[in-house]
């Protein structure tokens, strides 16, 4: 069976980490970090040291890649909040969890289908203009203010 690289195997994480060092290493602000926290997003209660500081387990900063990756593909934070709390219930909810994902998939791939043809028309256009420039006859291309015949 394949093993999925995780954050932590990556980093080398094996131990507890406060929440600067969970920020260095996920992208996400401190301010960010206890967003998260407030708005349910984790998938277990953050543990504290005796004096009130954030430990952060390799399973939390695990869970907080995943999360950066579906907020930055664009999900929406109630499905965010939702996926969290499905997986915070445990097993026997899986279809559930399969559906979000799915319907999130399916929006990430128009997404990237739309942002292909942008891509298309953008290239056509530095083409067009790198050819006129490289001429010397770039003057008045697409000149709004020429008057039309």
């Amino acid at each position: 069976m394949a093993t999925i690289d995780t954050l932590t195997e990556s980093l080398g994480i094996t131990e507890s980490l406060g929440i600067g060092e969970v920020a260095d290493r996920t992208g996400l602000s401190v301010h960010a970090l206890r967003f998260y926290e407030r708005e349910g997003l984790l998938i277990g209660p953050v543990h504290r040291t005796a004096g009130g500081r954030r430990r952060y387990s390799p399973t939390d900063v695990d869970w907080l890649g995943i999360c950066v990756r579906l907020r930055e593909s664009g999900m929406p934070l109630a499905e965010l909040k939702r996926f969290a709390e499905l997986v915070r219930q445990g097993p026997g909810n899986e279809p559930e969890r399969l559906r979000l994902l799915d319907a999130h998939q399916h929006r990430v791939e128009d997404q990237i289908r739309a942002l292909e043809e942008c891509r298309s028309i953008i290239a056509v256009k530095v083409d067009v203009y790198a050819e006129h420039v490289a001429r010397g006859t770039a003057a008045g291309l697409w000149d709004p203010t020429a008057a039309e015949d």
